[in-house]
């Protein structure tokens, strides 16, 4: 009798990948740590009682924290590349769990914000590297037709798992304080979840995690390989249509959730005799909250979409929705513009998935670290230029309908990109 049962996707099908589920408890351990480290440093330089931030110095800190990582981790990228993976988050894991620490202390003594912001960023590099390793093996663990569905289940475990990490610190901040003593502690309880990802690291059996060694592969010296990072990176992007197409429609995502996240922050922090520390800090959890549920609901919806209508087409109506949307958001009024958070965090998690299934299927595994890391660059590079640039021209409450017009013009600038890079994409290559 013949099996008319349809295969096993999403869920279901992890329990026939063990090597998958590791994947998954490590990158979901590792999100709850950055979430709850993320939010925690977060509350202690913009809604700390001993601390201030105007516009200027919120895109210092993004600027400051993202940056300089996003400029060097491609040249970082080609270590996942030639090295096992494997002893890769190991290492990622041992330099992050003790910089954790580092930070931890440096808020315990009251150190000046660009101490912090500092150690934040070396923090933020490592778990960064670990990011990009895991995603560039996940077509080592998985099946080919399933990389879109597993990889969306593992974006999904992430978005939740980094979700939980942040709302968690609200419970310590509250119970310990808003000062910086109160911080560290958020901090130093971050180090848990760190410490555990580390362990969770060690289980992999060597190589099982790539990469593999293909006649695409870049030999020569490991300086060699490392110097060259950013242009084998480019130009494989270059050369690989769905790759290129998707990349910049995510970057003109990252560019309006950059003007849209200022202008929240500024406008929670305008708010008179309010609680700034309490309330505003609340409020801004809600917006991103609002925009990470938006994202997993897309993560789990966007396997079926790109099944029916391909990448290129799921990829073109997450962006023109997203011109709608923003658009809406030009009344500045809060409760809109988290509304408006959670549609854009869709949509922008529909592009994110469409890239991610792009490198993960149609990049040689012996280039795929550079592309994840170039990726990765591209990703805060965009947030942070965004963020910066609104800080130049923002007014002092934070509501600029102009800026929210520009978010909308990034958007259409990102759909015409995506629309004419992508064009050449053939139907079996779309669909993955």
């Amino acid at each position: 009798m013949t099996d008319t049962r349809p295969p096993d996707t999403g869920w279901q099908a992890i329990r026939g990948m063990p090597e998958f589920r590791r994947l998954l408890e490590l990158r979901a351990t590792s999100q709850f740590g950055d979430g709850l480290f993320q939010a925690g440093l977060a509350g202690a330089i913009l809604f700390g009682t001993e601390r201030a931030a105007t516009p200027t110095e919120i895109a210092l800190s993004f600027a400051v924290t993202f940056l300089p990582y996003s400029l060097l981790g491609p040249f970082a990228g080609p270590l996942l590349d030639r090295w096992d993976r494997r002893l890769v988050l190991v290492g990622a894991n041992v330099g992050r769990l003790a910089m954790v620490l580092v930070v931890g202390a440096a808020l315990a003594f009251s150190a000046d914000d660009l101490v912090l912001l500092s150690g934040a960023l070396i923090v933020n590099g490592f778990t960064r590297f670990v990011s990009s390793g895991l995603s560039a093996a996940l077509p080592h663990v998985v099946p080919r037709d399933k990389v879109v569905a597993m990889n969306s289940v593992a974006t999904a475990t992430a978005s939740v798992a980094a979700f939980l990490g942040a709302i968690f610190m609200l419970a310590p901040r509250s119970l310990l304080g808003a000062d910086d003593v109160g911080a560290s502690a958020v901090i130093f309880l971050a180090a848990i979840p760190v410490a555990g990802a580390l362990l969770l690291s060690v289980r992999f059996p060597p190589h099982v995690l790539g990469p593999d060694d293909t006649a695409r592969a870049v030999h020569g010296t490991v300086a060699y390989a490392v110097f060259t990072g950013w242009l084998h990176g480019a130009k494989t992007v270059a050369a690989v249509p769905t790759v290129a197409a998707t990349l910049s429609g995510l970057a003109a995502h990252r560019m309006a959730f950059g003007i849209n996240t200022l202008l929240v922050l500024v406008i929670v922090r305008h708010v008179g005799d309010r609680d700034v520390a309490g309330i505003g800090l609340g409020t801004t959890v809600v917006f991103v909250g609002a925009a990470g549920i938006g994202a997993l609901l897309a993560t789990l919806l966007t396997p079926a979409v790109v099944g029916r209508w391909g990448r290129y087409r799921a990829a073109n109506g997450a962006l023109a929705l997203a011109v709608v949307v923003q658009l809406c958001a030009v009344t500045l009024a809060l409760p809109v513009m988290i509304g408006c958070g959670f549609i854009l965090g869709a949509a922008g998690q529909v592009v994110k998935l469409c890239a991610d299934s792009a490198m993960q299927i149609d990049v040689d595994d012996a280039l795929r670290g550079h592309v994840f890391t170039v990726q990765d660059a591209l990703f805060w590079v965009s947030f942070v230029v965004a963020v910066a640039a609104a800080a130049a021209v923002i007014p002092v409450d934070g509501r600029s309908a102009p800026l929210v017009l520009a978010g909308a013009g990034l958007y259409l600038a990102g759909l015409a990109l995506h629309a004419w890079l992508g064009r050449r994409v053939g139907p079996a290559e779309d669909r993955g």
